[in-house]
């Protein structure tokens, strides 16, 4: 048996959402139960657990249920990053979170668009999830504007990024 500690806001999601709880019990092919202490017990073939635990976390994350299904996939991953580690003020928090959201999501879209990982800004924490290569381009741009750094700077070294594994990728297959 394992247990996965979500927020209360995302269990109280799954609570009064039954469609959505159901679908996560058929994904993770395991007995689910919700707890009192926002807390999601997993029941189930070692295996099975494993990688409820990681769809239930990516979820708590913020995720959606069919992203977060991805990780059922041996060749994507699911990484984040702390803002706590970067910024002690809340301020400062909140301020590197709009930056990456940007303008209408439009900072959001590009780096999940270029890289082809998916993003997630929930809590203190940007969540990836993804294939080593994509998330690692997503990684570059998200350092680059937490660190201060401009958009167009945040961009260029992303898309440098994307062209570095593309071409390394391209060599591979030949």
């Amino acid at each position: 048996m394992q247990e996965v500690y979500i927020p209360a806001e995302r269990v109280k999601l799954l609570k009064s959402n039954h469609e959505l709880f159901s679908k996560l019990k058929k994904i993770c092919n395991c007995n689910l139960k919700i707890n009192q202490n926002n807390s999601i017990e997993i029941e189930g073939e070692a295996f099975d657990e494993f990688n409820a635990k990681n769809i239930i976390y990516a979820f708590g994350r913020g995720f959606s249920i069919d992203i977060a299904e991805k990780l059922l996939n041996d060749e994507f991953y699911f990484t984040f990053i702390d803002l706590g580690d970067y910024a002690k003020n809340k301020n400062r928090r909140i301020e590197i979170k709009a930056r990456l959201i940007g303008n209408n999501g439009k900072a959001k879209k590009y780096i999940e668009e270029v890289s082809s990982a998916f993003l997630s800004i929930y809590g203190d924490t940007i969540c990836f999830i993804g294939k080593a290569d994509n998330i690692a381009e997503a990684e570059t741009a998200a350092k680059t504007l937490i660190e201060g750094g401009s958009h167009r700077l945040a961009y260029r070294r992303m898309e440098a990024a994307h062209r570095k594994y593309r071409k390394a990728s391209a060599s591979n297959e030949v």
